[in-house]
Parts: structure tokens; C-alpha cells; sequence
């Protein structure tokens, strides 16, 4: 009988749920059953990547961004009992699910709660060092007490230098067998003829999502140009509206979403890691507007602007005139690395 894998992203963004999206399609390779555990929309996104795939629902961290940007941090500390309750939650869920579940392992991907003694737990995060300003030291140690909990941690980067988490995921020194699997992306490059000048992606908590999507609305107005605009609001289906030169879709599935990406010259996005991973898979120009206050996004940023890879500005600032500044850089380049998955899931 084919050994049970339970795969749970943390529903904050789609991001985490979709570098799950290459962990799931290589389970099924490696001839094991992966059991989907999420929610809200990242659940709702696996479901209709994977209709064949059995999922259950776990409890909701329901993280909101403050409204603005500096009191980021402040609402992550009143939010923090809220969180540990959901963690406590999970712990239980887990519990439960092992219970009526032959599980041989886990693959956490953010979620705290989601291990248990009983099976081999792993972590996947990008961040062994978790930036928050001034307190980034007792954010990294909290962080790092919760990933010591499980048996082992997948970092998707390389090991070395040149990488795209850079400090995020490399740390002198941390005490859980750690292995570098290599940037994870759903997607593959593809030579697809230019059709779109220009190709926007938002998603992450509100209210910062319907606050970067109305900005980019009103600049958006004076560009002549083709524009596909992804609003990264999952639900039950897909919608398209074409406004003029401009295409607005809810969402998109992995398979258009990566022919449109390739399709496409330039992407506007918010500067997450998945993504980062994504356009970085796909060689991609991209211009990028953190989230206003997240510390992690606003240095993936900034270091990739350092690197001369991808001009990018805050979300108050930005305006049209910005994104000519994307001639001058060299865009995102994809990594020879393969993953070794049977390797990887022989821990199972």
C-alpha cells in the first residue's frame, strides 16, 4: 500500500500553497498519496490544482495586514495569542487526523502546529532568520524554537552563493538537520511568442491586496500597452473582464497562470519569496512593491534591487513613469538545481 503524506501550506498569500504545488506532483511520482491539510484559499487553490487529491480543512490562523504598513509589527504582537491558539488548534487537529488516518509523515509548510512524535515531521520555510526590525533577533529565536520541534527543515534555496532568500535562509549555525532543496516553482520556461506588455500579480491578506489593486488601477489608466491583471481572489470560478487594453481575471490556475507569465514581458508583483522563486524559474523582468511593513518582502526587495536584477519602490510611490526604470535591470534568472526527491522522501 502507497505510504500517506500529509502536505499542509499556511494560508497567508497563495504563496505557500503553490510551492507546495511541485512537492504534491513529486509524492505522486515517487508513488506516495498525498493528503492536502489547509484552508481558506490556500485549500481552495489545491483543491482545484488537485480534484484527485484528498483534503481536510484545518483550523485558520485568520491573519489580516494592518492597514498601514508601520503598525505592521504592532498587530502581529496583538495577534500573536490569537496565533498561538490556532498552533494549539492544529496540534489537536493533527492528533485527530492520525487517528483516523494511516499518515507515515508530514510536510509542514509554515504551519507550526502541523507535526506530531508519531511520524516524521518536516518544515518547509525560507526564513531561519525571520526579519522585524529591531526585534528580528526574538522573532528569528521564536521562530527557530518552533522548526526545533520538528524532525527536519527543507530551506527551498541553494546552499550557496549566488541564491534569492540570501540572510533569510542561510544562518551560521542552527541545530535541526537542515537540507537545501533547491527554489521550488509549478512552473516551467517556456520560448511562448510575447502577447502582453505587461502582466500584474497580486495576492497576500487584506487589506493591503484591495489597496495595491486600486493603486495600480488608477496608474494603470495612461499605459497603452496589453495588460493582463491577476487579482489573486480565489473563488468558486474563474472570472474575466476586458476593460480596453486591460484583461482582469480573480485568479488563475497554475496551467494558464504559467502560460500567461510566459507569455508575458513584464510583471508587476508584490516581492514574496514564492513569487521571487516563480519569475526567477521563468527568467523574468519584473518590477516589484513590497507589502507596505513586511519586513521580509521589503528586503527581498531591496537586495534584488541591489543585485541589479529588479528595480523596485513603495506602494505610495509608485506610478506609471516607474516601470521604466525596468530597462536598466537585468531581470530574474533561473538555477540549475534539481531537486533529488527520492532522496528527500526516503525520510518517510
Amino acid at each position: 500500500m502507497k505510504k500517506q503524506i500529509l502536505v499542509a501550506p499556511l494560508n497567508w498569500g497563495l504563496g505557500h500553497a503553490t510551492r507546495c504545488i511541485p512537492i504534491i506532483n513529486a509524492l505522486i511520482a515517487e508513488n506516495f498519496t498525498p493528503i492536502i491539510a489547509s484552508d481558506g484559499a490556500a485549500l481552495a487553490l489545491l483543491r482545484k490544482e488537485f480534484p484527485n487529491v484528498s483534503s481536510i480543512e484545518l483550523p485558520s490562523y485568520n491573519v489580516t495586514y494592518a492597514k498601514n504598513g508601520k503598525h505592521f509589527k504592532l498587530k502581529l504582537i496583538k495577534d500573536s495569542p490569537k496565533l498561538l491558539k490556532a498552533i494549539k488548534r492544529e496540534k489537536k487537529a493533527v492528533a485527530e487526523i492520525l487517528d483516523t488516518h494511516d499518515i507515515a509523515g508530514i510536510i509542514s509548510d509554515n504551519r507550526m502546529g502541523v507535526r506530531n512524535k508519531k511520524v516524521p515531521s518536516i518544515f518547509i520555510t525560507h526564513q531561519l532568520y525571520v526579519l522585524s526590525g529591531s526585534t528580528s533577533w526574538l522573532s528569528t529565536k521564536m521562530h527557530q524554537k518552533f522548526i526545533k520541534k520538528f524532525d527536519r527543515c527543507w530551506v527551498p534555496d541553494i546552499p550557496g552563493e549566488p541564491n534569492l532568500s540570501g540572510k533569510l535562509g542561510h544562518v551560521k549555525t542552527f541545530d535541526i538537520p537542515t537540507e537545501y532543496i533547491g527554489p521550488l516553482s509549478r512552473f516551467t520556461a517556456s520560448n511562448e511568442v510575447i502577447k502582453n506588455d505587461l502582466m500584474v500579480l497580486i495576492s497576500g491578506p487584506e487589506p493591503q491586496r484591495s489597496l495595491l489593486e486600486e493603486k495600480l488601477l488608477q496608474e494603470l489608466k495612461s499605459f497603452t500597452g496589453k495588460i493582463v491583471f491577476v487579482r489573486g481572489q480565489m473563488e468558486a470560478q474563474q472570472t474575466k473582464e476586458v476593460f480596453g487594453n486591460i484583461t482582469i481575471y480573480n485568479f488563475m490556475t497554475s496551467n494558464l497562470l504559467e502560460k500567461t507569465i510566459n507569455e508575458s514581458a513584464l510583471i508587476i508583483s508584490r516581492s514574496g519569496y514564492t513569487t521571487v522563486m516563480d519569475l526567477a524559474k521563468l527568467n523574468k523582468k519584473a518590477f516589484f512593491i513590497p507589502t507596505p511593513g513586511q519586513f521580509e518582502q521589503e528586503y527581498l526587495a531591496e537586495r534584488l534591487w541591489e543585485l541589479s536584477m529588479v528595480p523596485t519602490c513603495k506602494q505610495d510611490a509608485f506610478t506609471i513613469d516607474k516601470l521604466d526604470e525596468v530597462l536598466a535591470y537585468e531581470g530574474l534568472k533561473a538555477f540549475d538545481f534539481t531537486p533529488d526527491y527520492k532522496s528527500l522522501f526516503s525520510f518517510f
